[in-house]
């Protein structure tokens, strides 16, 4: 059960000071898990490797390699996302007309915590020792991060319509991660911990989702309906860059492309993302029958 359906029916108010409280409450220091450290063996399964639908035959250094090289590549993406969201959050709290207001307490409470989050993944990144170059970072993408970044976080329905893929997609990556037995017992402890914080953040989310709906303009109503399932598309398909999968020898692009239309990745897409629609309609912002073709690929219905 999520955090919010715990929650008595209430104002979103209400909702939000009982989020303030509980970030308080659990608020801890991450000094135990910034001391361990992944062991130096293969730290996922071999099941849970992007590539485990592709039947390759691959060696146990090469597994061993793609293992920790592709939760490197996860962590970095992690990173930036949570820095996209703080940015959002910052202009958020700059604007606000309220100080006193529940939402820019929680606000900041998200960026220490994603603050937390990113110092830990970076600790954890280095720890593993990634060689793998992102060839992503020079191209397109960079381009589109470099101008793409002000419009999202200027737009508030779109903002929190990414915190939900954002945070819907390592939920779950995490929690199979976290709850398989052959996982290193460093990196479940970190999934576990991560999961539990951001609970609270989608339960923010959810909240306030449907007044800033109420009040988004119309180039912002049109990025959610159209832009948003694009962009949580692309969060999926870059959490593991090409250059992961030529750090074994593989073909980097090639490889890279098979992953994306693997049926097995495609339904793990389906699984994470769903959650994200299913808030969208519940909150008034898609209608059942008519939602967007974007939404309607992106979460396979």
């Amino acid at each position: 059960m999520s955090v919010i359906e715990t929650l008595p029916t209430t104002t979103t108010d209400e909702r939000i000071e009982r989020l303030n409280v509980a970030s308080v409450k659990r608020a801890r220091e991450i000094d135990d898990l910034l001391a361990g450290a992944p062991g130096e063996g293969q730290i996922l399964p071999d099941e849970l490797l992007s590539v485990a639908g592709l039947g390759l035959d691959l060696t146990p250094e090469q597994r061993r390699t793609l293992s920790r090289e592709e939760v490197a590549s996860i962590l970095t993406a992690g990173v930036q996302f949570e820095a996209v969201l703080m940015a959002g959050f910052s202009l958020q709290v700059a604007t606000a007309q309220d100080p006193s207001d529940p939402r820019v307490t929680y606000a900041l409470h998200e960026i220490g915590e994603e603050t937390r989050h990113s110092r830990l993944f970076l600790d954890l990144r280095a720890k593993i020792g990634p060689t793998a170059r992102n060839p992503l970072v020079t191209g397109l993408l960079s381009k589109v991060d470099k101008y793409g970044i002000p419009h999202i976080i200027g737009r508030p329905a779109l903002l929190f319509t990414l915190v939900l893929g954002g945070e819907e997609i390592p939920d779950m990556l995490q929690k199979i991660v976290s709850e398989h037995p052959d996982s290193d017992p460093h990196l479940s402890a970190v999934n576990r911990y991560h999961r539990a914080e951001e609970a609270r953040h989608l339960a923010f989310a959810r909240s306030v989702l449907p007044e800033v709906w109420a009040g988004a303009s119309w180039s912002d109503r049109f990025a959610v309906r159209h832009v948003a399932p694009l962009l949580i598309g692309g969060m999926w398909d870059t959490l593991i860059h090409p250059g992961v999968y030529g750090s074994v020898g593989l073909p980097a692009w090639e490889t890279w492309r098979a992953v994306r239309r693997d049926p097995h990745r495609v339904a793990m897409r389906h699984q994470a993302t769903r959650p994200v629609l299913q808030t969208l309609l519940e909150s008034g912002v898609l209608v059942e029958g008519r939602v967007p073709r974007g939404w309607r690929r992106l979460c396979g219905v």
